[in-house]
């Protein structure tokens, strides 16, 4: 594996890590009065995009960081929908 594509899988384990611990503590505490459903829908959304973007150019940091990063952010969102 090239270093550029060990950059990109490293930068995407970080921002994608850092989604874990709002993910845990809204599924603990189902609050989300400090979370926008606006920003986290557009965010949702932009993050899809993201993971077709890199499905179409078989970029594999890009797919891989935004396929977690979709999943931990719909599970914020349908908390943010369910438990308003």
């Amino acid at each position: 594996m090239n270093p550029i594509t060990l950059l990109g899988l490293a930068a995407a384990f970080c921002t994608t890590v850092s989604f874990l611990p709002q993910a845990i503590k809204t599924i603990r505490t189902r609050d989300t009065s400090g979370i926008s459903l606006s920003m986290y829908g557009l965010f949702t959304f932009g993050t899809l995009l993201w993971l077709l973007f890199g499905l179409f150019t078989s970029n594999i940091p890009v797919t891989a960081a935004n396929g977690v990063t979709l999943i931990f952010a719909l599970i914020i969102l349908v908390y943010k929908i369910k438990y308003h």
